[in-house]
């Protein structure tokens, strides 16, 4: 096993990694290219992860982007190559008779049952991963996670190449590092100092290591199939994105997490925009006449235009947002995004619907809420659903429509959150045009992609005659959309 690049092709490397991190939305230009080259040829290769914290400075603009970084550094800066020559010889670090005799286990062979008959190669590799967890060895971890993957982690016959592979995800289904809570747990409460911990603390730190592991499992896995597939091809398809990039719609509980954490810093950004776009507005048009008069002390040469000030007023906002189903990430969202941002309106109002609407602007404006359960909130003390919870886009702009208009005015810019999905219902066209009559602008953000609207039960293509319809899949995408539709 080859532990470190030759030299010869570290720029091979680094190109590559350049190229797959600018695939994944990180502005990377030749400047940076050349500083990470530069930080190559001062630190060397031999301390890995000094290397890995110089190109992070050198080539990233946020701690966002560190997690993609990370993952995709070790697909171009791996630890190692290929099979370390340990368990070549013997498989899993094992000797070569197991304790009951029998030989080792060959990667190609099928694993044996989870539960049912022993088996000696697991229940060694679970006990001195029990003894790592519980010493916080990392790099005995490290050593452990090559040797689960190449214990348990192949599949394929062997036959096609492109049908091989690894996956963490049977290695670590095989090996079940989460049942060693109890015995690491027991570890701990012998070892000196840790009975004045209590078992929640100590239970939690031990899921953080096992959480570590799992993620060390995974970056072995990823590494092997980089060798078989390519590196630049398993980091464009394997490493996950950017929080900013995360599809709304296919967003996890952990990423939305995440892009709640985002909230405020997009909110400065945007803020900063918006203000920019105020203070540019603000000029207005060239005043002719007074132009020509300041053209005089220049022999009739009109150097300094004259404009005609202006000042305008900041705009209010109503949001109309769909908190069904998996849309209600994507509502929540945006909803905390506009909130942490409303120093920027006069006014701002959100009315939230399932098949029925009501303002929620009191639940986002309360002090103390936990943003994770806002979309849960608002179902719960807000009455957005009549007597079935089935989405009804046409039933909740009507009502909107009937009780709720005087929250729309000629300033006013109505932004409507949701992937128009009407269960086959009136879509009330009638009640949309009166909304778009009474307001400044009309905006409806689809969290679907543009393909997807004519399909199903969506309504999208009969609402796109009446306003503006912009698809809106991430986060970078929604702030691109409100800094630049937005009136200022």
């Amino acid at each position: 096993m080859t532990t470190a690049p030759p030299p010869a092709d570290t720029a091979t490397r680094l190109t590559g990694l350049v190229r797959a991190l600018r695939g994944h939305g990180l502005r990377i230009g030749p400047a940076e290219t050349v500083d990470a080259a530069a930080v190559l040829d001062v630190l060397g290769l031999a301390d890995r992860e000094q290397m890995r914290a110089g190109l992070a400075a050198a080539l990233l603009r946020s701690d966002g982007q560190r997690a993609v970084f990370d993952a995709t550094f070790d697909l171009f800066f791996p630890l190692g190559v290929g099979t370390p020559e340990a368990l070549r010889t013997h498989p899993a670090g094992h000797p070569a008779e197991h304790p009951d005799g029998n030989p080792p286990r060959k990667p190609d062979d099928p694993p044996p049952p989870r539960f049912g008959r022993p088996d000696p190669l697991r229940d060694d590799l679970r006990e001195r991963l029990a003894a790592a967890l519980a010493a916080d060895d990392r790099t005995a971890q490290s050593r452990l996670a090559r040797e689960v993957v190449e214990a348990f982690g192949r599949y394929g016959t062997g036959n096609t190449p492109t049908s091989d592979g690894w996956s963490a995800h049977q290695a670590l289904g095989r090996l079940a590092p989460e049942t060693l809570l109890a015995r690491i747990l027991a570890a701990l409460r012998e070892q000196a100092g840790a009975p004045d911990l209590s078992d929640r603390v100590l239970a939690d730190e031990i899921r953080r290591r096992i959480q570590d592991f799992r993620a060390l499992v995974t970056t072995e896995a990823r590494r092997r199939v980089a060798e078989l597939r390519g590196a630049e091809r398993i980091a464009e398809r394997a490493v996950a994105p950017t929080a900013d990039r995360i599809d709304f719609l296919a967003a996890g509980r952990d990423q939305l997490a995440e892009l709640r954490r985002t909230v405020h810093p997009l909110a400065r950004k945007l803020a900063t925009r918006l203000a920019a776009r105020r203070r540019r507005a603000a000029r207005g048009q060239i005043d002719l006449r007074r132009t020509l008069r300041r053209s005089l002390s220049t022999g009739g040469v009109p150097l300094r235009p004259a404009y005609r000030l202006r000042r305008p007023a900041r705009p209010e906002l109503v949001l109309l947002c769909d908190v069904s189903g998996s849309v209600a990430g994507f509502a929540d969202f945006t909803m905390l995004l506009v909130q942490a941002m409303n120093e920027q309106f006069s006014k701002v109002r959100v009315f939230a619907f399932v098949n029925r609407t009501a303002e929620v602007t009191a639940l986002l404006s309360r002090g103390g809420a936990d943003p994770a359960r806002l979309a849960a909130r608002i179902l719960a003390e807000a009455k957005v659903m009549g007597h079935h919870g089935n989405s009804d886009y046409g039933s909740a702009l009507g009502e909107f429509a009937e009780r709720h208009l005087d929250a729309v005015g000629p300033r006013t810019s109505v932004l409507i959150l949701g992937d128009a999905r009407n269960n086959h219902r009136d879509p009330n066209l009638d009640a949309l045009r009166r909304i778009a009559g009474r307001a400044r602008r009309v905006y409806w953000l689809n969290p679907e992609q543009p393909a997807l609207w004519p399909t199903g039960d969506s309504a999208a293509l009969a609402y796109t005659d009446v306003v503006e319809m912009h698809s809106c899949r991430n986060a970078r995408r929604l702030t691109e959309l409100i800094a630049r539709l937005l009136p200022v």
